[in-house]
């Protein structure tokens, strides 16, 4: 079983702890009413939100995939840091067993921040992952990030 890790990251004008709070503590409530036409609905089916928790997101209707589930695996809140494994669903469409990912945000000298994600993914059995295949849903989960980060820099009240 082959593995592959990608890493990235972004500069953003947006305080860390904001960022990370929008992002990562309650997108569940955020990214439905940002995204409706990406994301139905996100559900903690397991758990409190916290550590082992079990969140369902549930994809819009007439996009390429259903649902996904990813596992909390780590939250730190004081270092703004979340560890996840995407464990079921049918974006990994038989060819990849899971991803893990970690999502940190760093704060900059401007009052921004940096978010550094890296993601390792499982590949199935002998699939090859090919780094081309997977650079959509990249680009889908920066689309994501940029989205969210454009209501705070819009709403600086929000999530303080």
């Amino acid at each position: 079983m082959a593995a592959i890790s990608l890493s990235q990251e972004f500069a953003s004008p947006v305080a860390a702890a904001r960022l990370f709070k929008a992002l990562i503590l309650d997108s569940h409530n955020l990214i439905p009413k940002l995204m409706p036409q990406a994301i139905k609905s996100i559900e903690i089916i397991h758990g409190d939100g916290g550590e082992g928790s079990i969140k369902q997101i549930n994809f819009a209707e007439g996009t390429r995939y259903k649902y996904m589930k990813n596992r909390i695996d780590i939250l730190d809140v004081e270092n703004l840091v979340c560890k996840y494994t995407l464990i079921e669903g049918d974006v990994l469409e038989d060819k990849i067993k899971s991803i893990a990912y970690e999502v940190r945000f760093e704060a900059s000298p401007n009052g921004g921040c940096t978010c550094k994600m890296m993601s390792e993914y499982q590949a199935a059995g002998d699939f090859e992952i090919n780094e081309e295949e997977i650079r959509g849903g990249k680009e889908r989960a920066m689309g994501m990030y940029k989205v969210v980060e454009a209501y705070l820099f819009e709403s600086p009240g929000a999530y303080e």
